[in-house]
């Protein structure tokens, strides 16, 4: 069961009037909270800024923000060593209408929920995705800003339940590979490692961000380009990334199927090393 809080205080009822619920007016990050430290904070709060400024949101002091995630784990029964905390920022309560003016106090909630690695299996052997129908939108306003409405996401998250399908592939209007329901994509042809462009549509993930600058570092170039799926089916190794579950190998998808290549271990091992330990084989 999800805990969630307040200023540290157990949070019973969401008021029924605030924006992030009437609306979607607000923001969420979903950290990774790994042997009692959040994982890659600096780059969710720099995500979480960018998109406060674009909802006409203030940003929250970032040691307020910590302090609210951080009260929230330890005041949960939840354990420390390995779970997630979502911290909503929303434009908090008012009156009835979409518009408002600059909201210069927020709502910060954070809800902190048990979790546990994906099996070693999925690391190892790579799995399964389904290429989904639901389109995201091109050119959206708040197109790379993580919202409270993911309702592409879910609808495109409501077309699979098979047991041994992880993660559906979500394309835009113009049929070209953007992103997974729940992670950013890679793919490697002719030992080159790309990404699709997230110009028009899209969320990049702070994992996403931490495998280019990780690799770019290491002086491993990861090219950014727009990608239909005909080219794609025809990569060479494909994987996934995602905050909480950092790399996963993508053994196939539709009728495509890739197994799990070199270049995809390389990227595995570089993020075990970086501090990502469930990429460890």
């Amino acid at each position: 069961m999800a805990n969630w809080f307040d200023n540290g205080e157990a949070l019973e009822h969401l008021a029924i009037d605030d924006r992030g619920f009437q609306y979607g007016d607000g923001l969420f990050e979903t950290v990774a909270i790994r042997n009692g430290a959040p994982r890659l904070w600096e780059f969710h709060l720099e995500r979480l800024a960018r998109g406060c400024e674009l909802l006409r949101i203030t940003m929250p002091r970032k040691d307020r923000l910590l302090r609210a995630a951080m009260d929230a784990v330890g005041g949960s029964n939840v354990s420390s060593a390995y779970c997630i905390v979502k911290i909503i920022v929303s434009a908090g309560a008012s009156r009835r209408g979409y518009g408002r003016k600059l909201v210069k106090v927020p709502s910060v909630l954070c809800g902190v929920f048990p979790s546990s690695p994906p099996p070693l299996k999925l690391y190892r052997d790579g799995t399964r995705a389904v290429l989904c129908q639901t389109r995201l939108a091109l050119d959206s306003v708040v197109r790379g800003v993580k919202t409270l409405n993911r309702i592409e996401q879910v609808l495109a998250r409501s077309e699979f339940n098979a047991a041994d399908v992880f993660e559906g592939l979500t394309m835009d209007a113009d049929g070209n590979i953007i992103c997974g329901t729940m992670s950013n994509v890679f793919f490697v042809k002719n030992k080159t490692v790309s990404t699709p462009s997230l110009q028009r549509c899209g969320v990049a993930g702070v994992m996403r961000r931490h495998v280019i600058e990780t690799l770019q570092a290491q002086g491993t170039g990861v090219a950014t380009t727009v990608v239909s799926a005909a080219d794609f089916g025809a990569s060479d190794e494909v994987f996934v990334s995602n905050s909480q579950f950092g790399v996963m190998p993508l053994s196939g998808c539709a009728n495509w199927d890739w197994g799990v290549g070199p270049i995809t271990r390389k990227v595995m091992q570089t993020m075990a090393d970086s501090g990502v330990a469930e990429c460890r084989l």
